[in-house]
């Protein structure tokens, strides 16, 4: 059989695809309040997991896992949270359940857990820069499967209340809460930074003012 026409052959490395490079520029994060279902299913769930996993790792040390939380567990993390604020914040009962319906806002979450490999002398920095690659494959991956997504963080990431909940250890952090679902509405666009004011061309005591 010619190699063209072999179904197990690996596909041709760095294909030029303009579509790809067009929904890169056309990505946005989707307000979890303009979430609805559906969600996406296990195998897409699965996809977008896949996805984020193949991002560069220096020392393939994959200093990151995730946490599917879709049905029940998610209000299950909603009360972690309120719990969490009660307790860490003495924060009242009133207030506190406010936060409540948090991981409910979409129909699939991801968080997403920073977990350091210290098996070979890999800069912690970089295995943070390793972590956030797989948050932002995962939100393309989301997008190029026609799934909304949103990448959050706040109290509930620092929380040492909802760490021990979701048994992490003392080194892992949660690098975000990743929501998943599908628009309600078309997202806008916002600003964006003009490439002009944060790239340097040459070197640069020679850059041109």
């Amino acid at each position: 059989m010619p190699e063209s026409e072999d179904p197990m052959a690996d596909p041709i490395f760095n294909t030029p695809s303009f579509e790809a490079y067009d929904l890169l520029m056309n990505r946005r994060s989707v307000k979890t309040r303009d979430m609805c279902e559906p969600g996406p299913d296990r195998e897409t769930l699965e996809k977008i997991l896949a996805a984020g996993m193949r991002v560069p790792d220096h020392g393939k040390l994959a200093p990151w896992r995730f946490i599917v939380l879709t049905g029940d567990a998610r209000a299950r993390l909603g009360k972690v949270i309120t719990d969490g604020l009660i307790a860490e914040w003495e924060t009242s009962q009133k207030t506190a359940e406010k936060m409540s319906g948090y991981a409910t806002q979409s129909p699939a979450l991801i968080i997403a857990v920073y977990s350091p490999n210290d098996s070979r002398p890999i800069p912690e920095w970089e295995q943070q820069l390793s972590t956030g690659a797989a948050c932002q494959n995962m939100l393309v991956a989301a997008t190029a499967l026609g799934y909304a997504a949103q990448w959050l963080t706040g109290w509930a990431s620092y929380s040492k209340y909802v760490a021990k909940a979701l048994k992490m250890t003392k080194q892992e952090k949660i690098a975000g809460f990743m929501f998943f679902g599908s628009h309600s509405r078309q997202p806008t666009e916002r600003p964006r930074p003009d490439p002009a004011d944060h790239v340097t061309w040459g070197w640069p005591a020679d850059a041109v003012e």
